[in-house]
């Protein structure tokens, strides 16, 4: 490089705008989008460890895609190749991939190589790619705004792991600002700027989640604001208005946001919900949407789903869609919401003023995202989980049923009142009673977690070695054990980005299905000894090294210590799981209550924490698996007497599901729920075992059993009587255990 290449450089970094000057270069700078790089996320993980393989980075604009590419090109030892698909081509490629793979062969160095906007290259130029990232001569990081199922190629997708950013949190937009106000190499830091509290919430609100519509906004307002006498300049309310004056609605015609929009509006339609029809409508019209495309698919809907129910509809859609015609935009507003109305409730209607006011919601608010049931399933159900508990109307009685179809903050907004006039006041009490169902419905779903799954946000090809390993690991369970497990895991919807703890794992029961629920998460399980931990270790050796678990061994109670100790103190888990686990601590002699106390601390806000513990309080007897009818009715009283004798001198027999509850409770766990549930499994008395209860070994005096008889005034006539019952009507016979079971469910208060 020359002088005159040197200055140029110079001048471009210091002309960048504010966005460019202020991108993150390391983790520790970039701000949101902790459900991919919180601490212990395998793609945090990853980039500390220099592991990346090929990934996709898929998301609205201003999340930070390209700058986690740069973040990790300032990490990785490999070379890093940057290439932008609007301006590059194959021929491009070819020469990286030479120099790839001489830079390979040569120094042994690998090449990474960024794709920005990789969905702009056509099937040619990325099948052009493909051979290379096959066969490990380049790793792939794409970014991508649309959604990669459908617009990259699907063999790229296949060998590629794919992570979900989101539009950034208020707070997080306006940490951000402050972040780049505060720097004074590349922000504004040797300027004196006061900005006010309310002027930076606004820059905040209307950049709706993009990190760069706020900086370029705030560049604007200081680079256009005048210093005042004392050389400071002032951001006031006028200010930031005039910098930064319409929200971005995320919306593309041909992409995600285009689909599952209409897919939401024509769910909305179905469901007999005017507000959250009117939502959606609004939505399109707001971000540019054709009309006579909204019109087409509502004369769809109108032959599709409303038929001879209603045979006007169609007539009353096709009328609209005419007169929309003539009068054109905007006053075709009134066309489109009417029919819309028409189509949600049958009646036609002068409050189609309803529609203004979801317009006007839009324009005002923070936009609602579309909840995942409501978004279409057609494509990307099994990536990202769209679609998933949406209930179809059309089964169930009326062919209605009470969900939820506005975004999460609106539920409950009313957008649309019937008239009390002709044919919508016959509708008006349908609707109310429909209105206070969904309210119901939707408060009940929250109380007990069963409201609609949320979105997968990391996603990559199953790796059918790991699952068959997995398969193997956990071995053929036992009826029982398959139940218990069953009810652990259903306490959530497990997420495959989430981190996991198994607080008794021993012979991995919930470990491997931890492993295999959270492949992109990460999974920690305690070992009650240095043996179980060692042989879990070995176990798991078989597995990539970013899909093993992290293996400690020691007490629950001693958790956030353990973590430390491991170089993962600032972990904090989404779920904690136990078979077993309160059982062995408080039948070790610990403190019941600290068990919970240890446990409740690193546990995640909005976290999970799911027991599945036997009492000891409910024992099986032995007599209760003998076939007592052999005895007289004296004998069998007497023996169960005696045995509940021996069993009522256990110390144990106070752990029950009220000693549960309450040492949960002592320990400030929260939104408690314990369940009682009997469960039986087969078993087979071993006659050594039998015997070892009645003769002691040799110099020992006898088993405890028949010594606890004795001092219960049996003879010794009895209690041969007794062990012969037993070997007989027990040993080597399939007798049924009944177990009593404490199923514990709590859920943390989320952090925000």
């Amino acid at each position: 490089m020359n002088l005159f290449d040197h200055n140029r450089k110079r001048q471009i970094e210091e002309e960048q705008p504010l966005a460019a000057r202020m991108r993150p270069r390391t983790l520790e700078e970039f701000i949101g989008q902790e459900h991919i790089l919180a601490p212990g996320r395998l793609l945090r993980r990853a980039i500390q460890a220099d592991q990346i393989s090929s990934i996709i980075f898929y998301g609205p604009p201003g999340t930070g895609k390209t700058t986690l590419a740069s973040v990790i090109a300032n990490t990785t030892k490999s070379h890093f190749v940057v290439l932008n698909a609007v301006l590059a081509g194959v021929a491009d490629l070819r020469k990286i991939t030479e120099e790839a793979q001489q830079r390979r062969g040569e120094q042994g160095l690998r090449t990474t190589l960024f794709v920005d906007e990789v969905h702009r290259w056509n099937k040619a130029q990325q099948d052009a790619l493909l051979p290379w990232v096959e066969n490990g001569t380049v790793v792939l990081i794409g970014a991508t705004t649309e959604n990669p199922y459908f617009t990259v190629n699907r063999a790229l997708v296949s060998r590629s792991r794919i992570f979900q950013l989101k539009p950034l949190e208020k707070a997080h937009v306006e940490q951000v600002m402050l972040q780049a106000l505060r720097t004074p190499d590349r922000g504004f830091g040797n300027l004196k700027i006061e900005i006010k509290p309310d002027a930076l919430d606004h820059l905040a609100d209307i950049a709706n989640g993009d990190a760069r519509a706020a900086l370029n906004a705030l560049e604007l307002a200081v680079e256009t604001t005048t210093p005042d006498a004392d050389g400071v300049i002032a951001i006031d309310m006028h200010v930031a208005e005039e910098s930064i004056q319409r929200r971005a609605v995320l919306y593309d015609k041909e992409g995600d946001y285009h689909f599952d929009t209409i897919s939401a509006f024509i769910k909305s339609l179905r469901g007999s919900d005017p507000d959250a029809a009117l939502y959606w409508l609004a939505k399109m019209v707001y971000a540019g949407e054709d009309p006579r495309f909204l019109f087409r698919r509502m004369l769809i809907f109108a032959g599709e789903d409303v038929g001879l129910a209603d045979p006007q509809a169609t007539v009353f859609t096709a009328a609209a869609a005419e007169a929309f015609d003539r009068v054109g935009m905007p006053e075709g507003n009134y066309q489109l919401a009417t029919a819309a109305l028409y189509l949600a409730t049958a009646p036609k209607s002068n409050s189609v003023m309803g529609f203004f006011d979801a317009l006007g919601m839009i324009e005002k608010e923070k936009e609602g995202e579309v909840p995942n049931h409501l978004r279409d399933a057609s494509r990307d159900k099994e990536g990202f989980g769209h679609g998933v508990g949406y209930k179809y109307p059309h089964a169930y009685h009326d062919h209605w049923v009470a969900q939820q179809y506005l975004p999460d903050d609106l539920k409950g907004r009313l957008f649309y009142t019937p008239g009390t006039l002709g044919h919508e006041a016959r509708i008006a009490e349908t609707l109310q009673r429909r209105r206070e169902a969904q309210i119901s419905a939707s408060m009940a779903a929250e109380a007990e977690g069963t409201d609609s799954p949320p979105e997968v946000l990391t996603f990559a090809k199953k790796d059918k070695a790991v699952d068959r390993w997995l398969e193997r690991a956990a071995g053929t369970l036992a009826a029982e054990q398959e139940q218990i497990r069953g009810r652990i895991f259903a306490a959530r919807r497990v997420q495959r980005h989430e981190r996991i703890l198994d607080l008794n794992a021993r012979v991995g029961l919930l470990t491997w299905e931890a492993v295999r629920l959270a492949p992109e998460g990460g999974v920690w399980t305690l070992a009650p000894t240095a043996a179980d931990a060692k042989r879990l270790r070995e176990t798991s050796a078989a597995l990539p090294l970013l899909h093993q678990p992290h293996v400690l061994s020691g007490n629950p109670c001693g958790l956030r210590g353990l973590l430390e100790a491991s170089g993962h103190g600032d972990i904090r888990f989404e779920m904690m799981v136990g078979h077993n686990a309160w059982n062995r601590a408080a039948t070790a002699g610990g403190d019941a209550s600290a068990f919970f106390c240890g446990l409740w601390e690193c546990l995640a806000g909005g976290g999970t924490l799911s027991l599945a513990e036997r009492l000891p309080a409910y024992p099986q007897t032995l007599y209760g698996l003998a076939p007592l009818e052999r005895l007289e009715p004296e004998l069998a009283r007497r023996l169960a007497a005696a045995e509940d004798a021996l069993l009522a001198a256990d110390s144990t027999r106070s752990l029950d599901e009220h000693a549960l509850r309450h040492a949960a409770e002592s320990a400030g766990v929260t939104s408690l729920n314990v369940e009682v549930a009997q469960m039986t499994k087969p078993l087979l008395y071993d006659r050594a075992a039998m015997e070892a209860l009645f003769t002691a070994a040799p110099g020992s005096g006898e088993g405890i059993y028949a010594a606890n008889l004795r001092r219960h005034g049996f003879t010794d006539e009895e209690i041969e009587r007794v062990r012969q019952l037993y070997l007989s009507g027990i040993c080597h016979k399939p007798v049924t255990l009944h177990m009593t079971y404490a199923f514990l469910r709590a859920k943390k208060e989320s952090d925000r």
